[in-house]
């Protein structure tokens, strides 16, 4: 089920991947699950002063038709080194614990395919 959540997320973000080559996006997706989706929630988007000082030009929120606790979230950056710096952000880390993030948290940064 997760195989198929992974895949309809990448076809639903397609056009939005296809607008962002133009401006050289790279999209990084985090896939964790939550205790609770809405305490997760509120921490989540009390970081969105946090995530705009840190690169982080467009983001969202998707969660599991099967587990509404299971999250995945995507920020996009202009660089891979501005995704990488936040992964490695004291903040970030800070708010995951906050939030309840428990179990194996799955990173992983694109970019548009080229021609």
């Amino acid at each position: 089920m997760r195989s198929l959540l992974v895949v309809l997320l990448l076809a639903v973000s397609v056009p939005a991947i296809a607008r962002a080559s133009d401006q050289g996006v790279v999209r990084m997706y985090v896939h964790h699950e939550v205790a609770d989706y809405a305490a997760w929630r509120k921490v989540y988007d009390g970081l969105a002063s946090v995530q705009k000082k840190n690169g982080v030009i467009a983001q969202s929120v998707w969660q599991s038709v099967d587990n509404p606790n299971e999250v995945t979230v995507t920020h996009d950056f202009k660089t891979a080194e501005k995704a990488k710096d936040w992964l490695a952000l004291p903040d970030l880390k800070a708010a995951m614990e906050k939030g309840g993030v428990k179990g194996e948290v799955h990173v992983w940064v694109t970019r548009p395919g080229s021609k």
